[in-house]
């Protein structure tokens, strides 16, 4: 025996053993296994110390650890597996395929031998046995005398599921909480290796579950996340493997979402909002209107949402807030009645919640009448009131514009036979126009039946009803009156024509024994002429003109002439005031003359200037030629 052929802290624990000899498992009986169909493989353990053929050559089965020499030349290791169908041996060293070559060989009998030895062959040498039933791994470790060596893995691996979970030192191992963990440190090292574990660098106590290189982290919670360290150490050295705990949270649903309070307070208040949730939730909101729906979730690490409408993916025009948490609509019209959800998802697990949308529509409504119009008879009729409604509220017609109107029909009411009542036909004409004067009507007692027919009736039938109406009245009780005129007056008015001029009269409103009354009580008559036209001798005028003179010049600016202008009547020739004659346009009484260049231009004095405005202007009477120079 050799004293590095003993087992090592951290492999021991991983082997099934009870005595120093030749054991199979509990699972298999050796004398009819073989004959036992449909086995699943098992591989036999041997703790028999290494067997040491020569001082180079070293045979050893599963389930022992090799410590390698300087002279060592060879390495058998054996590995025997029972089951039916024979199952098939493959190796592997560290979790990776052997690749044979001209070292490593693959026996007849599915050992693995390997020539000279090198640093480089120190690992965990696995042999697998599988069939159609199962498979089975044992790993023997091959070591050098001093460093110690420990078992490692690369592998990720995520529990979503188990409640336990065991992985090798090395991996990523990703768990939901509650879940019992145990870090499996396989070390082997001659001397033997003192294992210790760390988290985050920092030493665990001993109160956390270790025993042989197994850590146990019971009911894992996010607090137990972290990297934890397996260092392997003895006089020779020491070597540390680490794995990544990573503790998974599935998506759970909130009661509320901060970041919705703040979108809601800056979108407005006519934006509706609404949390999606595992059970359905449901908005009901009015055309054109806008929206946000969020999705409060929460998990480890922090789910990815997706926005689903009607079981698709929503396209990306559509815009999200808060890290897409929340979905926001600006106009719900774009969709018809469905289902909004949101899948949130890690590596933990999903969750999907739920909203339902309901988009109000613009309806007509006839649920309410007029009325009736009458309390009975044949005629009463209610007419449906036509409204345009929203969730039950009533809004401006025009909101129903593009909703075809419904057909309304009046509905019959109250048909049924009237009580007795008095009956009274129209009044007659007043017996006088004024001054009083008597009407008189029918009155009649009557019922009115459903069909529409008036029946006659006791007088006695309506006095229990009502008091009889009167069928006599006066009327017409103004008083008589009528307009007079007095007597025309002269006829001296202004002239408004030849011999023709204006006269007056007074109009008075007076009742038939001549007193004199307000104007107004005559209105409703014809109103006599107060004015009418007359003929009189007074304006039997024209207006007679004389010659013109002769011009002031021959030539030049300044040449006029004037003529005499006078009213005068046509039976005398005497003058009169031009007042009379006003209804004809006056003639002119001067105009220009010989306007024309002279030959031999003269200047004339500011005194004969003068002279020849006084001529233009009507001042000089004389009808003699002026000899002066004008």
């Amino acid at each position: 025996e050799y004293p590095f052929h003993r087992r090592v802290s951290g492999f021991t624990s991983s082997l099934r053993t009870s005595s120093a000899e030749t054991f199979v498992p509990t699972s298999v009986d050796l004398a009819n296994g073989l004959h036992r169909p449909h086995q699943k493989p098992a591989i036999l353990r041997k703790i028999s110390a290494a067997q040491q053929l020569s001082a180079s050559e070293v045979v050893t089965h599963l389930g022992q650890t090799v410590v390698l020499a300087s002279g060592t030349l060879s390495v058998l290791l054996h590995c025997e597996a029972v089951g039916n169908p024979k199952p098939t041996i493959s190796w592997a060293k560290n979790g990776e395929e052997v690749k044979y070559n001209d070292r490593l060989l693959l026996q007849p009998d599915d050992s693995l031998q390997i020539l000279a030895p090198v640093e480089a062959d120190v690992g965990f040498y696995a042999c697998n046995a599988s069939n159609a039933l199962g498979s089975d791994s044992v790993s023997i470790a091959v070591t050098l005398a001093g460093k110690p060596l420990i078992k490692a893995s690369r592998a990720t691996v995520i529990n979503t599921e188990s409640p336990a979970v065991t992985v090798d030192i090395g991996s990523m191992l990703k768990t939901i909480q509650r879940a019992n963990v145990s870090i499996n440190c396989q070390v082997a090292g001659v001397p033997e290796a003192k294992v210790t574990w760390f988290k985050n660098n920092v030493k665990l106590s001993s109160t956390h579950h270790q025993h042989d290189g197994l850590l146990l982290i019971a009911n894992v919670s996010l607090s137990d996340q972290g990297l934890y360290s397996c260092k392997a150490a003895n006089l020779h050295g020491e070597v540390t493997e680490s794995s990544q705990l990573l503790v998974l949270e599935p998506p759970r649903p909130l009661p509320y979402l901060e970041d919705l309070t703040a979108a809601l307070s800056s979108a407005g208040p006519s934006t509706h909002s609404v949390l999606t949730s595992p059970s359905g939730a449901k908005l009901t909101v009015s055309p054109g209107s806008s929206a946000l729906i969020g999705c409060a979730v929460d998990g480890h690490p922090t789910p990815n949402i997706t926005w689903l409408y009607s079981g698709e993916p929503l396209s990306p025009r559509h815009q999200l807030l808060a890290a897409g948490r929340i979905l926001q609509i600006l106009n719900v019209s774009d969709f018809t009645d469905g289902e909004f959800s949101c899948l949130a998802q890690n590596e933990a697990g999903s969750l999907t919640q739920i909203m339902s949308l309901a988009i109000q529509e613009y309806r007509w409504s006839v649920d309410r009448l007029t009325a009736c119009s009458a309390s009975c008879g044949h005629r009463g009729v209610q007419l449906p009131q036509l409204r345009c409604l929203l969730d039950g509220a009533e809004v401006n017609s025009s909101y129903c514009g593009e909703t075809p109107r419904p057909s309304l029909q009046p509905i019959a009411c109250n048909r049924r036979d009237c009580p007795s009542r008095w009956m009274v036909t129209s009044w007659s004409p007043c017996s006088r126009s004024c001054g009083g004067g008597i009407q008189t009507r029918r009155v009649t007692c009557q019922r009115l039946t459903a069909k529409g027919s008036s029946v006659p009736m006791s007088t006695e039938a309506c006095a229990q009803v009502s008091k009889r109406p009167v069928d006599t009245q006066n009327c017409n009780r103004q008083p008589c009156v009528e307009w007079v005129a007095s007597s025309w007056g002269q006829c001296n008015g202004p002239c408004i024509g030849p011999r023709l001029a204006v006269q007056h009269r007074q109009i008075f409103c007076q009742t038939k024994d001549g007193t004199s009354v307000s104007s107004d009580q005559c209105s409703s008559l014809p109103r006599p002429l107060s004015t009418q036209n007359c003929w009189t001798d007074v304006c039997g005028v024209h207006w007679r003109v004389s010659l013109w003179t002769v011009c002031t010049a021959t030539c030049g600016n300044y040449g006029f002439q004037s003529r005499r202008v006078d009213c005068v009547h046509i039976r005398t020739s005497k003058p009169v005031m031009e007042h009379h004659c006003s209804w004809r346009p006056r003639p002119a009484n001067w105009q220009r003359c010989n306007i024309t260049p002279c030959e031999n231009g003269t200047l004339l004095t500011r005194g004969e200037a003068e002279q020849c405005r006084s001529r233009k202007e009507g001042r000089v009477v004389s009808q003699k030629r002026s000899t002066g120079p004008c």
